[in-house]
């Protein structure tokens, strides 16, 4: 049965390998980018394999809190249901590491976006959808003053936390919107995919996408992840397991997300 799934950073990487899986089985892709020019040409290479399968595609900068509403304002316009969101998209390093808003990008396009994405559209999504967050094997205790923009973090620190960051509120929102809500999971795709993210921050070439776009397409809608709210799924070990010690403390938590409503309150 097809169904309609919206994927962040489809371009390139683990997200443009996602993109064609999902293309493959029959799909009804909604797939993001932040290249008006990129998205055309995935279009068409997916359509010319796929001619049958619908896609529609949002260009956004998750940078920017103002792209971020709107592109949640276009989805919700031209869709009343949604059973999937795939938070694909991410960055580790940047040229400038302040958004205009005086954040840095890692905490405000790894967790803030798809955080705020995520509840803008659950009003869209019944019990029956996925709410899936790319996470990673790195992660680090959140420093708020940081996710805030007051201490200057580098990049593996802002990456690493803002990994975490987004492990957290998984958990709290599996734990605190009931069961009528969505399953919110977390999911380490496997480290050291070869990604342009892993190549320009660790200069190797990294293993192959597949496992990443394979885990991610298991987790929107296999069976194996219908009970999965709240988990953490770590694909180097190939289960479900514990992530940092801080995601399992649901004050720690709810003390992160009340930081980002605070955070999101100013600026959308």
């Amino acid at each position: 049965m097809s169904k309609i799934i919206l994927l962040t950073g489809a371009t390139d990487g683990i997200g443009l390998l996602t993109a064609e899986k999902l293309a493959s089985a029959g799909h009804h892709l909604l797939l993001h980018g932040r290249n008006e020019a990129k998205l055309a040409k995935v279009v068409n290479e997916l359509k010319g394999k796929y001619p049958d399968t619908d896609i529609e595609v949002y260009v956004a900068d998750l940078s920017s809190f103002r792209d971020i509403a709107e592109f949640a304002d276009n989805v919700a316009e031209h869709h009343s249901h949604l059973d999937v969101i795939i938070n694909n998209a991410g960055i580790f390093k940047a040229t400038e590491t302040l958004t205009a808003d005086n954040l840095d990008v890692r905490f405000v396009v790894n967790t803030l976006a798809p955080y705020a994405l995520t509840q803008m559209l659950l009003s869209k999504m019944d019990s029956h959808g996925r709410v899936v967050n790319l996470s990673s094997a790195a992660q680090a205790s959140v420093n708020l003053d940081a996710l805030k923009g007051n201490i200057t973090l580098d990049d593996n620190g802002a990456y690493a936390q803002s990994k975490l960051a987004l492990t957290m509120f998984s958990k709290h929102l599996a734990d605190t919107l009931g069961d009528q809500a969505p399953a919110i999971i977390a999911v380490n795709p496997a480290s050291f995919l070869g990604s342009k993210m892993v190549k320009e921050a660790y200069g190797v070439a990294g293993g192959d996408l597949s496992i990443g776009a394979d885990i991610l397409f298991r987790a929107a809608l296999s069976a194996e992840f219908s009970d999965a709210s709240g988990k953490y799924f770590d694909n180097d070990s190939g289960r479900f397991a514990k992530p940092h010690s801080d995601a399992q403390n649901p004050d720690k938590n709810a003390a992160l997300v009340a930081t980002m409503d605070e955070i999101l309150s100013r600026f959308v």
